[in-house]
């Protein structure tokens, strides 16, 4: 188990690690293996802390990391921050 899935449980870390590019929840669950609905609750989490973002685009709403969130997935980014 990672570090940030020890943090954020391992269905977390999946998706955090999924949103380099926007992406919808039913693209995410699809890519997930899961229900819509598990990877809505899973981002409802991870938007309320800070984690993720959301956009709408047309009828869709599109997720993608924050910097909160891309600094959870790239830990080693880290040590050379100042």
């Amino acid at each position: 188990m990672t570090a940030l899935a020890a943090l954020v449980g391992e269905s977390k870390a999946r998706l955090l690690r999924l949103l380099d590019e926007p992406l919808a929840t039913v693209e995410l669950a699809h890519r997930l293996r899961v229900t819509p609905s598990a990877v809505s609750q899973h981002l409802g989490v991870l938007h309320r802390a800070g984690l993720v973002t959301r956009a709408r685009q047309g009828r869709r709403v599109l997720y993608h990391r924050s910097p909160l969130g891309d600094q959870l997935v790239a830990p080693k980014d880290l040590a050379r921050a100042p």
